[in-house]
Formats: structure tokens, C-alpha cells, sequence
């Protein structure tokens, strides 16, 4: 099995910097103030010749254990549980702190390996700090720059005792390493589905996943706006296996003033970017804001499957009369994804997990759905018949034919003349004729126009 490695130690000492630079990617927010990182962050890391998984956490702080920060500290001690071997992080250019000792005893009673690694030692200013770690009687400090990378050399000779040689693994399972499309006819069955949960701050999300997963894998409470970083976890359902997704809640652009959570929204935009189904996660007490909508609208545009959660469904008094009302207030706000499916759930009491899951496999085989080209242009002649193209300056646009370019989304090509004139609303006509032609519910629909050429324009400016 692969070796975990855990980061520890206070705030605003590098360990995000350092997740960073052995994921090779800028997966963890940074920022200079303390505090950024929240939930622990899980990452496969390469150092040298090692490959092991590598666990970034919250930094420790003394609270009472009920406060977001106690919370905070809480996940961060169940990542010392988890963890092969511990890396104890201080600042060497602050040198030690009266919050670096009690740290220290904590992790040496957890029984686990421990690193002492002595952060942004870069220079003669860190040679003070480098010193003083010695009294916290953990060994030798490793001199490190997790800014600059220098050090590595001895951050890996210092790994290796714990850490087995293993083949690299070439699976490609975080959305943050897929590289563009994914290839229709390469398709693994075998890979997880990408499944990215987004919503307004306080929807519920993190609470929805670890509901799901059966385990407070996420950092949740009454405060808004809590999870900051993208966090994925792996999970099985009936046999299928899923990836998840949890964001930071995003708000309207309006409102967003502070960096960090310029950082943390970019970051939940690219998780809809690599997700291949996006739940929109509503409040059911207040649903389909207008902020909700915009979600949904960046989710098509995207070209993601889409599923509508609307959670706290417990909070609700008259259930079966608000589902229907919010299923017609749907079917108008949402024409780009008319008949999207709209699932009642309770993230806290465990209500229409099973529901949701049928939704979301639901959504994702419509949206790798294929139509061949003989049924397309079957139905494209009953449609022209029942509703022709309109004139253009006293000529017809003429239509000669139709085929799928292809799938996630079903992507369709239109082929004849003037069809740059073509009005929006019978583009409209012809995506919402589709979409109930061949079962195409809540899926983003893309329609290309394709002219033919004049063969008496040849020549011509």
C-alpha cells in the first residue's frame, strides 16, 4: 500500500506551499495569511525516486473543540491517525513559538514517525530558528525552502526509511490532471465518475458528502463559507465507482472582494471544468435564487451534466406541492436544460441519497447518449415539414441534413445554406425538437451550422 505522509504544524508555516510542490501542481490555495487551509487535502506526491500520498492539513491552534477552529483542529489529528509518517513543520526565520511545543508533544504521543522539517530556512536568517528546534526533541531539523525547493535532497534522504519503492502509477483518477476531453471510444469503465457538488455558501455541501460517504471527511458548521479548498474523495456506489467533489459555495461575482475567495471560486470552476456531472445544490427554503440559476447556466455552458439537489428538503412543510412548483419554475428558468432532473434530499438526515445517485448515473449516460445519422435525419424531415426555416431577402434557408458530431454533450451538425440567418428562436425549435425526439432531458444540447459552398462563388472576394 501507498505510504501516507501528513504535514503538521501552526499556521502560516509553508505546509500548503509544500503539498504544492510534491503534487507538482497548484492544487492548495495559498495566501500569506494564516488560517487558508481548512480541510485536509489529499494529494499523490513524488519526491525523487518515492511515491507516496501526501495529506495537507489545518494548522494547529489551541480552541475549544466546538469553534470552527477546534473543528479544524480535530480534522487534523484524525490526518495524524491516518498518516505513515509525520512531517512537523516550523518557520525557521520566526524560530519556535509558544504554540510549536505543545504541537510537538501531540504529534510525539500520536507513536508516529515524526520529520522535523524547518520551513523557509532559505539564507543565514533561518540558522537562528534552525537551532532552536532542536529543544523540541524531535532530531535534526531538515533545513528547508518549500518556497524555492531548496533542501529536497534532504527531505528525501529523510523519507526513505519510511517510504517503499513502488512502480509510478500511471491511472489517471484527480480531475486536476485530466487533460482535455475525454476520448469517447477510450472510455474506462473502470474509471471513476467525476461528480462535482456546487451551491450558494451554507447549502449544505459538505455535509451532503459526508452524509455520502458515511464519514465527517469534510470540515462542516452553521458558518458560511467554511470550505475554502476543492476536496475529492473516492467512493463506491452499488458497485460503481464515484469521485466527489466538494467546493467552496460561491457568490454572486458582486460580492466577492477578497482575494481568497477569488482563489477558492477559481478553484471550484475548475472542478465544474473537469467534472463530468455537476450537482447544483439548492437550499429548499430558499430555492432557485438568482444565484442558483446563474450556477446552473455556467454548469451548461460548461457542458456538464447537470442534476438539481434540493436540499434541507426536510425543512419543508408541504413537500409534494413546493416539488411541483419548483418543477414548473424549472421548466421556464431553465429552458437550456428543460427537463433536468430535480431531487428532494436531506443532506443531515440522510434523505434521497439513493435518489440522487439514480439522478446523477442518469444524467451521464444521456449525456454520453448517440443518435445515428439515419434516425437524425428522419426526424429532421418530419420537423422541417411541420415547422420550414423562414425566408432570408426572399429566399428560403435551405436545410439539406443533420448528424452528431459527438457526445458529452450531444453535440449536432447542421448542414446547408444560409444558415447563418438562421433566427435564434429556430435554433430553439430544433435543440428543444431533439431533445424530445431522442430522450434528451437536462443535458446541455450544442448545435453547429455548417454552410455549404456556392461553386459559382469561386473566385470571388
Amino acid at each position: 500500500m501507498t505510504a501516507i505522509v501528513a504535514l503538521i504544524g501552526r499556521p502560516n508555516v509553508g505546509k500548503s506551499t509544500l503539498f504544492n510542490r510534491l503534487v507538482g501542481k497548484k492544487l492548495a490555495l495559498v495566501d500569506d495569511r494564516p488560517g487558508v487551509t481548512r480541510d485536509r487535502r489529499e494529494g499523490d506526491a513524488t519526491l525523487g525516486h518515492l511515491r507516496f500520498k501526501v495529506i495537507d492539513t489545518a494548522g494547529l491552534e489551541e480552541a475549544d473543540k466546538d469553534s470552527l477552529a477546534g473543528r479544524m483542529r480535530a480534522q487534523t489529528e484524525m490526518a495524524i491517525a491516518q498518516a505513515d509518517v509525520v512531517v512537523f513543520m516550523i518557520d525557521a526565520r520566526l524560530g519556535l513559538t509558544p504554540m510549536d511545543q505543545p504541537f510537538a508533544d501531540l504529534v510525539r504521543r500520536s507513536g508516529k514517525p515524526v520529520i522535523l522539517l524547518a520551513n523557509k530556512a532559505e539564507g543565514k536568517k533561518g540558522d537562528e530558528g534552525i537551532m532552536e528546534a532542536y529543544s523540541l526533541g524531535l532530531g535534526d531539523p531538515v533545513p528547508f525552502s518549500a518556497e524555492h525547493g531548496e533542501g529536497t535532497a534532504d527531505l528525501l534522504e529523510a523519507l526513505v526509511p519510511f517510504i517503499a519503492d513502488e512502480p509510478e502509477d500511471e491511472e489517471d483518477e484527480a480531475w486536476e490532471e485530466v487533460q482535455g476531453e475525454d476520448s469517447e471510444e477510450d472510455l474506462d469503465p473502470d474509471r471513476p465518475l467525476r461528480v462535482t457538488i456546487i451551491g450558494r455558501p451554507n447549502a449544505g455541501k459538505s455535509t451532503l458528502v459526508n452524509r455520502i460517504i458515511g464519514e465527517e471527511r469534510m470540515l462542516t458548521g452553521p458558518e458560511a463559507g467554511i470550505t475554502r479548498d476543492t476536496i475529492s474523495v473516492d467512493w463506491e456506489w452499488r458497485g460503481r465507482k464515484v469521485k466527489l467533489f466538494d467546493t467552496a459555495g460561491m457568490r454572486k461575482r458582486a460580492r466577492i472582494e477578497e482575494k481568497l475567495e477569488k482563489l477558492s471560486v477559481a478553484d471550484s470552476l475548475r472542478a465544474i471544468r473537469f467534472a463530468e456531472v455537476v450537482v447544483v445544490l439548492l437550499d429548499a427554503t430558499i430555492p432557485f435564487e438568482k444565484q442558483d440559476l446563474t450556477l446552473v447556466d455556467l454548469t451548461e455552458r460548461e457542458g456538464r451534466a447537470v442534476v438539481i439537489g434540493l436540499n434541507k428538503w426536510d425543512l419543508v412543510a408541504d413537500k409534494q406541492g413546493l416539488l411541483a412548483e419548483l418543477k414548473e419554475k424549472a421548466h421556464y428558468l431553465l429552458a437550456q436544460v428543460r427537463g433536468v432532473q430535480i431531487v428532494p434530499l436531506s443532506g443531515l438526515a440522510g434523505e434521497g441519497i439513493d435518489r440522487l445517485m439514480q439522478a446523477v448515473f442518469g444524467a451521464y449516460e444521456v449525456w454520453n447518449r448517440r443518435v445515428s445519422t439515419a434516425r437524425i435525419n428522419r426526424w429532421l424531415e418530419g420537423a422541417l415539414s411541420a415547422h420550414p426555416p423562414p425566408a432570408v431577402a426572399g429566399r428560403r434557408i435551405k436545410i439539406r441534413y443533420m448528424t452528431q458530431a459527438k457526445a458529452r454533450p450531444p453535440t449536432f451538425a447542421l448542414f446547408g445554406n444560409q444558415l447563418d440567418h438562421l433566427p435564434v428562436s429556430y435554433i430553439r425549435y430544433l435543440v428543444n425538437s431533439l431533445r424530445d425526439a431522442f430522450e434528451l432531458p437536462g443535458t446541455p444540447i450544442r448545435l453547429h451550422r455548417r454552410g455549404g459552398e456556392n461553386p459559382f462563388d469561386k473566385g470571388r472576394k
